[in-house]
């Protein structure tokens, strides 16, 4: 079970930048964009194993120093920047701790096994009236 979003806050980093896309002059001179760094070994709020799932299925989101790193600049306010980054951070955990259900395995019904073998039968007698027709 994951820890509520604000339990996170004081484990996260967030570093601001110029951000390209949409502003105008207003890019130049406005740090928009947020990036958000979550030192993934130091957390104190995940488990070992969660931890170690994390590592896994994060791999490529993480940095060499094993920080994960996630960017918003799709706003041009800092603080919905920092909003969605928060966001994006918090669905990504969920999605990689997912465990997704064991599928049963099932069999076909007596009934749906002779009505498929009924209708290759058909399908066959059809095909096997075809042919040379003698005169």
């Amino acid at each position: 079970m994951l820890p509520p979003l604000d339990a996170f806050l004081p484990e996260l980093q967030f570093q601001t930048s110029r951000s390209s896309g949409p502003g105008g002059q207003n890019v130049n001179k406005v740090e928009s964009r947020v990036e958000l760094r979550f030192r993934l070994a130091d957390s104190e709020l995940l488990t070992e194993e969660q931890k170690q799932t994390l590592l896994q299925k994060l791999a490529s989101k993480l940095t060499t120093e094993g920080e994960l790193l996630i960017a918003a600049q799709e706003d041009r306010s800092q603080l919905r920047n920092k909003e969605i980054a928060l966001r994006k951070f918090y669905e990504t955990l969920q999605k990689a701790l997912h465990k997704p259900k064991a599928r049963k395995a099932t069999k076909p019904s007596k009934g749906a096994v002779r009505q498929r073998l009924e209708s290759k039968k058909k399908h066959g007698d059809k095909k096997a009236n075809r042919g040379r027709v003698d005169f």
